[in-house]
């Protein structure tokens, strides 16, 4: 049924049960077993508040978040604030300023920098390059560890600090990048 299409008795059944109390999801059900319809609390709302009924007015605190709200204590606001002023910029602190350098970490390895195609199944798959446009992405290709795709110090290099669980915790990607 169309929640806008109320007939005139359905809708003189609802002004009649909000005028003795009901609420709206008990005025849905009373009209509903009345007259074979199907209509929800939300559309006795609706057609309520589009006739201009008047409702119960609710109870200061009437439930769990608007106690929470009553109980809060309000904080003033600064008169610059109330008047539209922008706020003042706060510097950063102390610790973001003067940032320390990147150390990255890196292997005592001399990549074979393989094209994908020219790696046998066998072969170290540690990507290197790719970084800028046009730069090609080549591969280690040194032999790889049994049962990973990377070389020994590849291996490591990917493992962070942790134990087996930690580290599968989140994926770890990699990405090569200058120091500035």
């Amino acid at each position: 049924m169309e929640s806008f299409s109320w007939a005139p008795a359905h809708c003189e059944a609802l002004r009649e049960y909000v005028a003795k109390g009901l609420s709206f999801a008990e005025a849905a059900r009373e009209i509903n077993s009345k007259f074979g319809t199907a209509y929800t609390r939300s559309a006795a709302i609706g057609r309520a508040r589009r006739m201009g009924l008047l409702t119960r007015p609710r109870p200061p605190n009437y439930g769990p978040r608007q106690l929470a709200k009553a109980e809060a204590p309000r904080r003033a606001r600064s008169p610059e604030r109330q008047k539209g002023a922008p706020a003042a910029s706060v510097p950063p602190p102390a610790s973001l300023r003067h940032a320390a350098p990147v150390k990255l970490r890196c292997v005592g390895i001399t990549p074979r920098l393989l094209a994908l195609v020219d790696l046998e199944a066998g072969d170290c798959r540690y990507p290197y390059g790719g970084d800028k446009d046009g730069e090609p992405i080549t591969f280690c290709g040194h032999p790889r560890l049994p049962g990973s795709s990377y070389c020994g110090p590849h291996f490591h290099l990917t493992r962070g600090d942790g134990t087996a669980s930690e580290r599968a915790a989140l994926p770890v990607v990699l990405r090569l990048v200058a120091a500035a």
